[in-house]
């Protein structure tokens, strides 16, 4: 039909994929609309994960529901699903039928993958039901409560931050943090990785580097365990832990980025093959020629800025101005510019740091170092919910 809206396809709700339908929502003409493919039932406020699997009573707030990203007037639409695969360049299959079209497959204008990378839990969470990642969330407080040692395996933000947490909230337990390389937080100037090692010693966090551990093929398991967790390290050391934390590196979420849709885009090109990361144009349009109409945003991408979500937004706001470029026939012209790398780290419940990169474009040889002593044990959560449209007018809302 003539007028029947086009559809403008956002594959993944997390915070580069909100923003991304956000911008759209703003800028697309009447003839178009954004739909949000996503299987959660609620945003996951991924930053606080680190925290509340440690600290209990505020789990349920991470959770927050999708209710303030469009108004009920407007034509925009999320979709409860999950994608798994392109039939064709113009087509995307959903796990399941959804009611605004009665198929498990859907048709689009065009499409902004943002569906970011996979973390080990507690980093990102198994389920898409709010209760089932709650439950999961009080589980490994339990969990880590009852051992008297942890050891966490990875010197990213998730391992540096609970480790400073454990450490602070439970000073008798022997926190231990194994990294495979001599530096932590490797993204950064070593200025970061120099603080936050003064930092374990302040807290006596164990730290050990340069050491690989051999993960398990069933994993270790997601209780306490009394009488310990040997501990293999490749170097031939075995190790001894109550519970093991496991915050190793990010995996792309590119499984549904297959199908017969793909293969006029030259496979080779779609994803870089040493990472699984979507090759993208400085524009965030997919590399392959002929998926001009497809852009990747966000951690999915490999377009060389740093995987955050500062960066992230600067990718949505670049790739929602070229689509409505294309809609009124114009060239996708606009790039991104980047910048440094940087970060909002917390040390602790109340000890954190803004850190950033030297600029060494502009001549700047030293990194920007902000450290602060005004972190909250909730991490702030009620404005989340706020920034996300939600308003809230008694604490049992938050457990919608």
């Amino acid at each position: 039909m003539a007028n029947e809206l086009r559809n403008v396809v956002v594959v993944g709700g997390s915070y580069v994929g909100m923003e991304t339908a956000k911008e759209l929502a703003k800028q697309l003409p009447p003839t178009h609309r954004v739909l949000l493919v996503e299987p959660h039932t609620h945003f996951h406020h991924l930053f606080a994960f680190p925290r509340f699997a440690i600290l209990p009573g505020e789990e349920h707030k991470s959770f927050i529901p999708y209710s303030g990203l469009f108004s009920s007037s407007s034509p925009h639409r999320i979709l409860r699903a999950k994608a798994i695969s392109l039939p064709s360049s113009h087509t995307l299959r959903l796990d399941r039928p959804v009611s605004l079209f009665s198929s498990d497959v859907i048709e689009f204008e065009y499409l902004v993958a943002a569906t970011g990378t996979h973390l080990s839990a507690p980093g990102t969470l198994p389920h898409d039901s709010k209760p089932a990642n709650i439950l999961f969330l009080q589980r490994y407080q339990t969990a880590l409560s009852h051992a008297k040692s942890v050891m966490i395996v990875g010197g990213g933000a998730v391992g540096v931050q609970m480790a400073c947490d454990l450490a602070e909230l439970y000073p008798a337990k022997k926190v231990v943090l194994v990294h495979s390389r001599e530096h932590l937080m490797t993204a950064y100037h070593p200025a970061l990785s120099n603080l936050i090692k003064e930092r374990f010693k302040e807290l006596g966090v164990e730290l050990i580097t340069g050491e690989r551990v051999v993960i398990p093929a069933s994993g270790f398991p997601s209780e306490a365990q009394e009488e310990g967790i040997e501990v293999k390290l490749q170097s031939g050391r075995t190790l001894k832990a109550n519970f093991v934390v496991l915050a190793t590196g990010q995996k792309a979420n590119n499984a549904w980025l297959t199908g017969p849709g793909l293969l006029q885009g030259e496979e080779g090109v779609l994803l870089n093959e040493k990472n699984g990361f979507v090759r993208v144009r400085p524009t965030m349009q997919f590399a392959a020629e002929n998926l001009g109409h497809c852009f990747a945003v966000g951690d999915i991408n490999d377009c060389g800025m740093h995987k955050a979500a500062r960066p992230g937004y600067v990718q949505a706001g670049v790739a929602a101005r070229n689509i409505v470029r294309m809609i009124k026939g114009e060239e996708a012209n606009e790039e991104i510019v980047k910048g440094v790398a940087g970060i909002h780290l917390t040390l602790g419940l109340k000890q954190n740091v803004i850190f950033r990169n030297p600029n060494t474009a502009a001549g700047d040889t030293e990194p920007f170092i902000n450290r602060k002593e005004d972190g909250q044990e909730d991490m702030n959560i009620d404005a989340v919910w706020i920034r996300r449209g939600v308003q809230v007018a008694t604490p049992q809302e938050y457990h919608l």
